[in-house]
């Protein structure tokens, strides 16, 4: 008898750690809803009136330990370093236009976690040139974005 109650006890526990682990649809929903929230801030960003307030509502998306991983561009960012090079970059022209699109080719939503493929459409000379596809690996923390890790 004490077996039996072991045994289910067990299969409770086992499976409701399972079924924690799982993302549901609506939690997809939402992470993919917050990661488009994000590339329209950021084109947004990148016009040239493009203002502060324009800023800040990006970083509105971020958790306060937020960090940002580009090892190619000079490793890991804090959110306070990242806002800085952003203002930075909005204050020298940086952010000029020149981006006509954010393209997203493909996604894969997990468990508080979402994988982007994604082109920019630029101007160049008068012309259209869409850049080759990168990846882009976001992570979620209670709602908001707490990393970002750019693969390309």
């Amino acid at each position: 008898m004490i077996k039996s109650y072991i045994s289910i006890i067990l299969f409770l526990l086992l499976t409701s750690s399972i079924n924690a682990q799982e993302a549901t649809r609506s939690h997809k929903d939402s992470l993919n809803t917050i990661v488009a929230k994000y590339y329209e801030l950021n084109f947004n960003i990148f016009q040239v009136n493009s203002t502060v307030e324009d800023i800040d509502k990006v970083f509105d998306l971020f958790t306060e330990d937020f960090t940002y991983t580009h090892p190619k561009y000079g490793g890991v960012y804090t959110r306070e370093v990242l806002y800085n090079g952003y203002i930075r970059n909005q204050k020298n022209g940086g952010y000029d236009g020149n981006v006509l699109e954010i393209k997203i080719l493909n996604k894969i939503v997990g468990l508080n976690a979402v994988v982007v493929e994604k082109r920019f459409v630029r101007k160049e000379e008068e012309r259209k040139n869409e850049e080759e596809s990168d990846m882009t690996l976001f992570e979620f923390s209670n709602g908001k974005i707490s990393k970002i890790f750019e693969y390309w």
